[in-house]
């Protein structure tokens, strides 16, 4: 009897760094399960991905910002034996002082960028440590190193995502997963629109694009594998 197909699923997948991902992670023969809130976005994606690869490329809209959004993709990640990747990418931040921020807008940062990462990572962890082998990537930022260069709160659930990941390591790698964090610059992506920092704004000589991020030529994205 053959094994499953290996399958990886990928959080913010409808544009920016996921979307990346996706398209890199399909080059190298991996299915795919995309989610993320936009459905419409999400089949864009899926197709052109699909078209170029032939991989099977599934999409899955939930809003992960709601506990009914994590526990259904946590679900997933618990029930299908064909994941085993997850690339917990779903976030979102602000440029905007913590004296400027509207507090909702804070609460749902925590929970979409700490407790949905939080949730999903567990799951995932769960059911890779029950076959001995997965992986394991965590979207965090530079702001986990230097807060001042943002929103306080974003920085905080970055180093939160770090030290997350650091924790998960120690306890996964003699059980056969890995877990890698990726802390990327400035990068060319909606993000900065919708935290309401154009990237325009910012010096060309800081900002990479999203293809960068995910496979660097440079220094500008670390990630840390252990």
């Amino acid at each position: 009897m053959s094994a499953p197909a290996r399958t990886t699923l990928v959080t913010g997948a409808s544009s920016g760094i996921g979307a990346i991902y996706a398209d890199r992670l399909a080059r190298r023969g991996w299915n795919l399960i995309l989610v993320a809130r936009s459905a419409s976005r999400l089949a864009e994606v899926a197709s052109g991905i699909g078209t170029d690869t032939g991989v099977t490329v599934e999409i899955f809209a939930a809003d992960l910002g709601t506990p009914s959004g994590q526990r259904q993709i946590a679900k997933r990640l618990t029930e299908d034996a064909s994941i085993a990747m997850l690339v917990n990418n779903a976030g979102f931040g602000s440029a905007a002082s913590l004296l400027e921020s509207d507090p909702e807008t804070m609460a749902a940062m925590i929970d979409l960028n700490a407790g949905a990462v939080t949730r999903l990572a567990m799951a995932a962890a769960s059911a890779f440590a029950a076959r001995g082998e997965g992986a394991i990537i965590n979207m965090a930022s530079i702001a986990a190193l230097a807060p001042r260069l943002l929103n306080g709160v974003y920085g905080g659930t970055k180093a939160f995502v770090v030290a997350l990941s650091e924790a998960l390591h120690r306890e996964l790698e003699p059980k056969g997963v890995r877990v890698q964090v990726v802390l990327p610059g400035a990068t060319a992506t909606d993000f900065w629109r919708i935290s309401g920092m154009p990237v325009e704004q910012l010096p060309d000589t800081i900002v990479m694009s999203a293809e960068d991020a995910v496979t660097p030529r440079s220094q500008a994205s670390i990630k840390v594998s252990w």
